[in-house]
């Protein structure tokens, strides 16, 4: 570094600073506090050099004087190193200018500091995901783009017979030993599924219990900082928007969600349908049987769902055409499916074909 920095000097030294460079750096530069030799050489091309030392070692320039602190909390700097970071630049953009900056929703990034967003998100682990489901949770850790794994359910697992923080506890209990780590070292978000969301009295208390002891559970087990949101709310956020109407088709059910400005609007209406993968599996398994196609197991015919089948974009028209593929799975052979591939898919737009 000591020698990339006297490089730079000896190029730079022989020049004066104009009247331009000097009014584009901070007013807080002055004889008292400068950038000492360095003063001579363009603000940006000071950048560029910080910019070759890291976060770290820019962090620790703002000690030296005022003059080096403006320096190194430039935004433009800290926007590269975020830019450089394993999380995508405009998710973290949107997350600090619209999700950071509360209601209502501000357009513009003014005022805001780059560099102590990232002294924030450094100082932060990589979190706990739980994406609970209909039929299953995943879990796994929020820097990785995949799960670690996959359990039952909240309401599922365990004993149906315990009481609910019983089984929360064994629960998360049972994903922190998978995942070998201890709940009081790491952050936790939890996406709760919208399985049923009807507006009596009955499904409310249900909701405030299932609430209540997520966070007894949580606060029990010493968790540092928990963020529990549904399912549609995040998926929102991860196409980058704060308004709209979610369709999330899911194991056992499908939800329909509208949300405006981050906020569920129940009074609108969230329609929960008992259509989700699960019904798709045994409709194709109908079909298949209906045909004279056999099969050894449920897990053939997902794979052949999962492989071969697809939406149409105009149902009548696919009828005529001819949609005849094949696939071999291992232990089974070869299956051959034609319209059932996409007749399949129909019955999310047609339950009656189901009979749903």
């Amino acid at each position: 570094m000591a020698m990339l920095l006297r490089r730079v000097w000896e190029t730079m030294s022989s020049r004066t600073c104009s009247t331009g460079d000097s009014s584009a750096r901070p007013s807080c530069t002055t004889e008292s506090s400068s950038l000492g030799a360095f003063d001579q050489i363009p603000w940006d091309v000071l950048i560029q050099i910080v910019k070759l030392i890291g976060p770290k070692e820019a962090a620790k320039l703002c000690v030296v004087s005022k003059s080096w602190r403006a320096l190194v909390s430039d935004n433009r700097l800290w926007i590269f190193f975020l830019q450089h970071q394993q999380e995508p630049w405009d998710s973290i953009f949107f997350g600090e200018t619209t999700l950071g900056s509360g209601y209502p929703y501000q357009t513009l990034a003014t005022g805001l500091s780059f560099m102590h967003i990232y002294g924030q998100r450094a100082q932060v682990p990589g979190s706990v995901i739980i994406d609970g489901g209909s039929g299953y949770c995943k879990f796994g850790w929020s820097k990785y783009d995949c799960p670690s794994g996959r359990t039952a359910t909240f309401l599922e697992f365990g004993n149906i017979e315990s009481p609910m923080y019983s089984r929360l506890r064994h629960f998360f209990a049972t994903i922190y030993s998978r995942m070998q780590v201890k709940p009081s070292t790491q952050p936790i978000v939890v996406s709760i599924p919208i399985c049923h969301y009807d507006d009596t009295e009955n499904a409310k208390a249900s909701r405030r219990q299932l609430k209540d002891c997520f966070q007894q559970v949580l606060f029990d087990l010493n968790v540092p900082a928990v963020c529990a949101i549904n399912q549609a709310t995040l998926a929102l956020y991860a196409a980058k928007r704060t308004s709209g109407i979610v369709v999330n088709i899911g194991f056992q059910v499908t939800s329909v969600v509208p949300i405006l400005h981050g906020k569920v609007m129940r009074k609108v209406g969230v329609e929960v349908m008992g259509l989700g993968a699960l019904k798709l599996t045994g409709y194709l398994r109908l079909l298949m049987q209906q045909n004279n196609i056999n099969f050894g197991s449920l897990y053939t015919v997902r794979t052949l769902k999962e492989k071969l089948c697809y939406v149409a974009a105009d149902y009548k028209a696919e009828l005529s055409k001819d949609t005849q593929a094949s696939l071999e799975i291992a232990g089974e052979g070869w299956f051959t499916l034609s319209k059932e591939r996409f007749q399949t898919g129909e019955i999310l737009f047609q339950p009656r074909m189901a009979d749903v």
